[in-house]
């Protein structure tokens, strides 16, 4: 009988069942003057104990505006040391944290208002040139639920003033009341269609990866974790904070944008042994002309995810950041996120070309799209996850819930994966990103990994746009290294021989950068869209 795509993460270690707030209590008590949060930039720096009461004062200061348990205040913010507050606040006080991306404009922020009927906004005065209390102006009469707003830049001393007059009993009270099962945070999700969905995750989602994901990295109190991914996303408040406060560690803050120099020299400063980013990030940072002025010999281990992985970053980032023990991780928000994760000691294959071995307590299974038939070993399906870290809902949007966690509470990712003999998973590419050109399905991801080994290519995206004769066409996306120079021809060439003809790219786009969002995930979408428009082919799209 032929083995199926099918895994469970055995753990003699058992879940957290407890809520964040009561795990961080143990922590503090566990490591009072152990270091909880750095951010150089804003000269700040506490210990746990510190942390705690800067917390309490935070929930006591969000109490006062007179929202209850399960209301819904939003955080639209770069990454600053008050986000860090905020997230445990809301945890320690039941009120759903709604996380608003940085990047959102004024439509996109009048939807997740409304949709998740926030009633108290704190947010910054503005992020790059965008000014966000004028975008507020443009939308707040819309917005029929929101009665307070807090600007940290002007308000933080009131709020927390106006949070002296909370009493230590009703913070108790409330605490005491919580449950491990109830919804903490909404988290939108950007979809290739349509309004972003807000996943609903619970106390019990997003506290056991973040701890789960932790322990295969061997975090301890010993640690300093170097965060320059954006904390509304699940890379920054799961992976990165939740995983440090379950474990005594520190979590360090590099800016309110991704700057590579500043990553670096904060590694070098800090003494950092862990740092996360998605692998534009990591790419920047080896590219860097300073790249070999700065000591990285603090680093151990970090976590590069959110996108796939070109085998030679990987190996880069072992060898000249000293990152030996660096973890590839796979998931979803809707899935509190990993579902996957290399080890430590994993061999150099499994960690530069997958996404590792399920996670502790989760069921995955890899599935025929078209039947929902488990697909034996080494077939590529649909990715499907099951188990504590699926998320509760997408807030007020029944329709679209169901539609991605079927009967049996498995949760349909959309991602194409294969699943080896070992259990291990890689990640082929996306249904929707899936070329078919005249009956031939290509994927993405394996034109990509090839291109990748030219020494003039930085960095590549290949998508599909459409064609008269055979559907699709192969386009790729390409960013030379600086100072190279390459013709579409040369790389025709190149690939002569050596892949299938029919997956060699037809169009080419040279280009500085590609269009991404603030999470660093590559949007083919728009690249798609942009290069139709230019091809003509916009009313084929």
């Amino acid at each position: 009988m032929e083995k199926l795509s099918y895994e469970n993460g055995v753990s003699d270690i058992p879940l957290l069942g407890v809520t964040i707030g009561e795990k961080l209590k143990e922590i503090v008590n566990k490591y009072p003057d152990n270091e909880a949060l750095s951010v150089p930039y804003q000269n700040y720096k506490v210990t746990y104990k510190e942390f705690w009461h800067q917390v309490e004062e935070v929930a006591k200061g969000i109490l006062s505006y007179g929202v209850k348990k399960g209301d819904r205040v939003g955080i639209w913010s770069p990454n600053r040391f008050e986000w860090v507050l905020v997230q445990f606040a809301t945890a320690r006080i039941g009120v759903i944290m709604v996380n608003i991306n940085p990047a959102y404009k004024a439509a996109e922020l009048k939807y997740a208002l409304k949709q998740s009927e926030v009633s108290l906004l704190l947010m910054s005065k503005g992020f790059r040139k965008t000014n966000y209390i004028e975008i507020l102006g443009e939308v707040r009469s819309a917005c029929i639920h929101l009665k307070n707003i807090v600007v940290i830049d002007h308000d933080w001393a009131t709020m927390l003033g106006e949070g002296r007059k909370v009493s230590d009993e009703k913070l108790a009270e409330i605490e005491s009341s919580l449950q491990f099962d109830d919804p903490i945070n909404i988290q939108y999700t950007s979809g290739t269609t349509g309004f972003p969905k807000g996943a609903t995750l619970s106390h019990h989602n997003i506290l056991n990866n973040g701890f789960f994901i932790g322990e295969r990295l061997k975090y301890t109190e010993k640690d300093k974790v170097c965060i320059p991914v954006p904390l509304y996303h699940c890379f920054g408040m799961v992976l990165a904070n939740l995983a440090c406060i379950t474990h005594g560690s520190c979590m360090v803050l590099t800016g309110e944008a991704f700057d590579p120099e500043v990553v670096m020299q904060t590694v070098q400063d800090e003494k950092c042994t862990s740092l996360y980013g998605v692998p534009l990030m990591f790419i920047a940072e080896l590219n860097h002309p300073d790249f070999d002025k700065f000591d990285f010999s603090s680093l151990r281990t970090g976590i590069m995810a959110g996108a796939s992985c070109p085998e030679s970053a990987m190996k880069a980032v072992r060898e000249k950041m000293n990152m030996k023990d660096v973890g590839i991780c796979y998931g979803m928000t809707e899935t509190s996120p990993v579902s996957t994760q290399t080890f430590v000691d994993d061999s150099e294959y499994y960690r530069c070309a997958t996404v590792g071995k399920v996670h502790p307590h989760l069921e995955i299974k890899i599935i025929d799209p078209e039947t929902g038939n488990i697909v034996p070993r080494g077939t590529s399906g649909e990715f499907c996850t099951r188990g504590y870290s699926v998320m509760l809902k997408y807030w007020n949007n029944p329709e679209a819930t169901a539609s991605v966690i079927d009967e049996g509470r498995w949760m349909h990712t959309g991602d194409l994966a294969e699943m080896d003999e070992n259990g291990y998973v890689k990640i082929v590419g996306r249904i929707k990103d899936l070329i078919i050109r005249g009956g031939e399905n290509i994927s993405p991801f394996e034109i990509e990994e090839f291109l990748h080994n030219h020494d003039k290519i930085k960095d590549i995206q290949v998508i599909g746009v459409p064609d008269d004769r055979y559907g699709e066409e192969v386009m790729a996306w390409v960013v030379l290294k600086d100072g190279e120079s390459i013709t579409e021809q040369e790389l025709k060439e190149y690939c002569k021989g050596q892949i299938a003809t029919y997956k060699i790219p037809r169009y080419w786009k040279f280009v500085s950068e590609f269009p991404t969002t603030v999470t660093g995930k590559v949007r083919k979408v728009e690249m798609r869209e942009i290069s139709a428009r230019e091809l003509g082919l916009e009313a084929r799209k």
